[in-house]
């Protein structure tokens, strides 16, 4: 059975920092790139971050460059968002999930709340 749980959300004020994790079960992990993305009511989904296996591999949004740091530690089977700088845009739902093609395309945990207060 294949599962992404998601944790580390939470409310922090503009400027503050979180850390979330997604623990991954259930496939090839460390051969699967990996991808953080977020939702707000009323709006797609929308990508912030991905890491290939390796980690050595990373991409990001324009609104995560420079604030946000994606992560993995295979032995874990854990991929990390570092998330620096928050704004009071950054408030949604954030999801791991695997991109297209990969071990855990289409599977979605039930996601971490990031607020941030304006």
């Amino acid at each position: 059975q294949v599962q992404l749980v998601e944790s580390g959300g939470g409310l922090v004020q503009a400027g503050g920092s979180l850390r979330l994790s997604c623990v991954a079960s259930g496939r090839d992990f460390s051969g699967s790139d990996m991808g953080w993305y977020r939702q707000t009511p009323g709006r797609a989904r929308e990508f912030v971050a991905s890491i290939s296996g390796s980690g050595s591999i990373t991409h990001y949004a324009d609104s995560a460059e420079g604030r946000f740091t994606i992560s993995r530690d295979n032995a874990k089977n854990t991929t990390y968002l570092q998330m620096n700088s928050l704004k009071p845009e950054d408030p949604a739902i954030h999801s791991c999930t695997g991109p297209p093609g990969t071990s855990f395309d289409h599977y979605w945990g039930q996601g971490t709340q990031v607020t941030v207060p304006s």
